[in-house]
């Protein structure tokens, strides 16, 4: 039982499948069943070895589920709930409330069938799946600026039309159905020593971690979330869920503020670790799995990718790792933030002022010596009149591409021989020569 205030009154709504007072517990039977019952309207995905399995040390395995016809492992779930549902409740309709990705599993399913479907989703949905639920026949309402209020305005609308609500991750039927994912796993890669699964609300982990610990108990699972919304660490630290403050994240689909009561007390007999990963890695995740996979992977979709890369798995070097690709739903546009972001993080796209001469020929002379070592510039600014000092000089912003942190450091060296001010960004001990720091503009982080 949850409360909310709305409206200055407070409303005590219930979920009779994720009671809070009764939480269960799903079995190997239930997801299972689920594969069973699925089978014909779900795709198999691909389990792949990657190409960085070298770099890093361990043999990667990437469980490819963002490549469902909906672009994510939700549609699992939402097939196995929707079979489940009574004749009388197909006829009236269901109603859920999601980001994205499990509104757009529900929409397409029930399209197919015949199940009236209505869905909530925040303002921060990203357009593409909201175009993508209306596209399927969904009845969408926008609503709410998170998913916590999306989810109450969810609720109060299945008490008013008399629809069926299903939770989008904490539902049994929904975390039977994501469990599917685990038993392709096994199946694909027999002696797998460890998986790692995205977590939001703890439905994907719950499904998995219970299908895999069933067949192998030996084999590692572990959850990881992004440090913005870090919703299952908190309940494992505090026994149970407890909501957090959700901020604006590259893993947008991952923003669960409380986890499921359903998903925390399955959760807590099959996991051995709970990772939580910053915004960087996400970022530098998603580029890697572009450049060297080919692959368009959301936020949420990388995390396990990004735990990799950040070293925090090194007990798994060596070891079979799986790592569940999620979703593929990302907005172009954020997808091209999030390739820039990696590329800064990788220090393979740099940003730097310097001061040069005014005089004809000075701004040359600093694009002529950049090219000499083969960097490339993307874009160049000047500032005359903020510039302290000499009348005869000009400041000069430079956003550049390198090869990485070697060829950075190249370029770091060249232009502090040729010039006595300079400053490169995110490199403090680096500040400009004779310069005081009152000087430096908000790039300069004190």
């Amino acid at each position: 039982m949850e409360r909310y205030r709305h409206d200055s009154v407070v409303t005590v709504e219930f979920d009779p499948m994720c009671d809070k007072e009764n939480p269960q517990k799903i079995t190997f039977e239930d997801v299972s069943a689920a594969a069973f019952r699925i089978q014909n309207g779900i795709i198999k995905t691909p389990c792949v070895k990657s190409h960085m399995s070298e770099q890093y040390g361990m043999d990667i395995y990437l469980k490819n589920d963002f490549l469902q016809h909906t672009g994510s492992f939700k549609e699992r779930g939402a097939r196995n709930a929707l079979l489940l549902l009574s004749p009388a409740s197909k006829a009236q309709g269901v109603i859920t409330a999601s980001l994205g990705n499990h509104s757009q599993g529900m929409s397409y399913h029930a399209n197919q069938l015949n199940v009236p479907v209505t869905v909530v989703m925040p303002n921060v949905a990203p357009i593409m799946k909201i175009e993508k639920c209306r596209s399927y026949g969904a009845n969408v309402v926008i609503h709410g600026e998170d998913m916590k209020e999306a989810k109450f305005h969810a609720m109060s609308l299945a008490k008013e039309r008399d629809l069926i609500y299903i939770n989008g991750y904490d539902h049994p039927h929904i975390m039977a159905g994501q469990g599917t994912v685990g038993l392709e796993i096994l199946e694909q890669v027999p002696d797998v020593d460890a998986v790692i699964v995205p977590v939001g609300g703890g439905g994907l982990l719950a499904g998995v971690g219970t299908a895999i610990k069933h067949l192998k108990p030996h084999v590692l699972i572990y959850g990881v979330e992004t440090e913005k919304c870090p919703s299952m660490k908190t309940a494992i630290k505090n026994d149970g869920p407890v909501s957090v403050e959700i901020r604006s994240t590259l893993a947008d689909g991952l923003a669960v503020p409380t986890v499921g009561y359903n998903a925390y007390r399955t959760v807590k007999s099959v996991i051995d670790r709970m990772i939580t990963v910053n915004e960087d890695w996400i970022a530098r995740a998603i580029l890697r799995l572009v450049e060297h996979q080919k692959y368009v992977v959301e936020g949420g979709g990388a995390t396990g990718v990004a735990a990799i890369m950040a070293g925090l798995v090194p007990e798994l070097a060596g070891k079979k790792v799986v790592c569940i690709l999620s979703g593929g739903n990302i907005d172009t546009t954020i997808l091209g933030r999030c390739l820039e972001r990696g590329l800064a993080a990788e220090r393979r796209l740099v940003k730097f002022k310097v001061t040069v001469s005014d005089r004809p020929g000075g701004i040359a002379e600093l694009c002529k010596l950049i090219a000499s070592i083969g960097v490339s510039i993307k874009d160049i600014m000047q500032e005359r009149a903020w510039v302290h000092g000499d009348i005869f000089s000009v400041q000069v912003k430079v956003v550049c591409e390198t090869r990485g942190p070697e060829h950075l450091e190249e370029l770091r060296s060249l232009i502090a021989s040729a010039y006595k001010e300079w400053y490169f960004a995110s490199e403090s001990e680096h500040l400009p020569r004779r310069v005081s720091v009152d000087t430096i503009d908000e790039d300069v982080s004190h």
